[in-house]
């Protein structure tokens, strides 16, 4: 019988995403091909230290054991632009690392993201900024990973994801609103339309895959009472009253739900992210993530007008 990934949160993740890559990078810009093949032969038996998305990815996998050892609710998938060779080094690591990864695929100097829809996957992280453009040029759900390798904490379970709403959850379409007409447009445009559901954005399966299992969680409470809730959804959005009420129906008509909301109406959302210690926080617009990126593994989802990049001397 195949590999059913259907009902299970897929996950994509680049080498680049999960490990700490810097010297292999390194190798690769200032000596070649070639020196970078024959450096990851000498070291393969040195583990890659973790990158920024590892400790999100070690929580998202732990919940692995609401379900049973055949079953996973959780599957995670390497897509790489290593060869089959230099990604040895890669495998070996998250073995070391006790991962329970063991699926991949090696694409030697490609771009993988078109394997996305093939694997049913509801995110893609990768911290190559090309890859992850073409992704999401293409409609799928990846992101670029940024900001710090943040020591794991072994006494914390938990896993806490926040979300950006507009561009993220949602599609872009009230922030061109804003972008070309200005914020009490925007307002009065959410409050005329606040029945009106958003567009789902490239997130939003993610959430809805995420929401399964903390459905799963709330059943093991109702049978185990001292079961602890781990999983925590937050959005953190710019947007304020009354344009907070839009996204609150958006989010119960597309049958997904968040367990806290921030509707910060311009506050710095670095020092919400500084409190608030999630494991990993979306945001499609650059401004946010410089501050929130400082002290929290974010992801810039690269989506819409406001990412588009200048053309050369513009």
């Amino acid at each position: 019988m195949p590999y059913e990934l259907t009902g299970r949160l897929v996950v994509g993740i680049a080498s680049s995403a999960l490990f700490d890559l810097a010297e292999s990078d390194r190798v690769f810009r200032e000596d070649g091909e070639e020196a970078y093949r024959a450096y990851q032969e000498r070291n393969l038996d040195v583990t890659f230290a973790p990158g920024t998305a590892f400790p999100f990815v070690k929580r998202l996998l732990s919940l692995n054991d609401l379900g049973e050892s055949h079953d996973p609710l959780v599957e995670v998938i390497v897509l790489s632009r290593n060869d089959p060779d230099t990604g040895l080094r890669v495998m070996r690591s998250i073995r070391a690392h006790k991962l329970p990864i063991t699926r991949a695929i090696f694409k030697q100097g490609r771009a993988p993201y078109e394997y996305i829809p093939a694997l049913n996957m509801s995110l893609f992280l990768s911290a190559n900024e090309g890859d992850v453009r073409e992704a999401v040029a293409a409609g799928l759900p990846a992101g670029r990973v940024l900001g710090p390798v943040r020591p794991d904490d072994e006494d914390d379970p938990d896993l806490r994801i926040a979300f950006d709403f507009d561009g993220v959850l949602a599609s872009d379409a009230s922030e061109q609103v804003y972008q070309r007409e200005g914020i009490e447009k925007f307002r009065d445009h959410e409050v005329a339309h606040a029945d009106v559901p958003h567009d789902a954005g490239p997130l939003k399966e993610f959430l809805a895959g995420v929401n399964r299992i903390q459905r799963r969680e709330e059943e093991e409470r109702r049978k185990n009472p001292g079961y602890r809730l781990r999983v925590h959804v937050s959005i953190v959005t710019a947007r304020n009253s009354p344009a907070e009420e839009r996204a609150v129906r958006s989010l119960k008509r597309w049958g997904v739900r968040v367990n806290d909301a921030f509707f910060l109406g311009g506050i710095d959302k670095g020092t919400i992210m500084a409190v608030l210690r999630p494991h990993i926080f979306f945001d499609d617009q650059q401004v946010h993530l410089d501050s929130t990126a400082r002290t929290t593994p974010s992801v810039h989802i690269p989506i819409g007008q406001i990412n588009e990049v200048p053309p050369p001397g513009s």
